[in-house]
């Protein structure tokens, strides 16, 4: 027995060196893997968020009686939308697009809501990505969603 654990290279010195490399490696490998894990679902629940908030939020504001109203209910039903995907409602911004453009040109244009208008919803949610710093806050998802008024309207 002893010359195969001499062949094998196994030294009596060397009892027990297997665990402490083993924790050693599953240290530096796996905790990363974790933390990478941790930061992509993250992302992936504040892309969801805000899909969500821009669906919730074109819903809320094409149904509304006028603009100032559906803006509230907009703003409203996009914080409900990302609170549901375990999101910070802190950091939302809710803009709007004309129709045909994308979320780039969105802010300057405020929906009017007479019958048969199409615009753009365009939700704004900064992501948090687990243990970096609240100043880090580049990391923005942003939903897109086209609705279109109601061409005939009781009113």
């Amino acid at each position: 027995m002893r010359w195969l654990r001499a062949r094998l290279g196994q030294v009596e010195g060397e009892r027990g060196s297997a665990l402490v490399e083993f924790v050693f490696i599953a240290l530096v490998v796996f905790v990363p893997l974790v933390y990478i894990v941790a930061g992509f679902s993250a992302v992936q629940r504040g892309v969801f968020a805000a899909t969500a908030a821009a669906r919730e939020a074109g819903r809320a504001m094409v149904t509304a009686p006028d603009p100032a109203t559906g803006q509230e209910q907009a703003v409203r039903a996009a914080q409900l939308a990302v609170e549901d995907q375990s999101v910070d409602a802190t950091d939302v911004r809710v803009a709007y697009a004309p129709s045909g453009a994308d979320c780039a040109a969105a802010g300057s244009y405020t929906p009017t809501l007479v019958p048969g208008e199409e615009f753009s919803v365009c939700v704004t949610v900064t992501v948090r990505i687990p243990l970096l710093p609240e100043f880090v806050d580049a990391n923005t998802a942003t939903g897109q969603f086209v609705v279109e008024r109601d061409r005939y309207v009781d009113g």
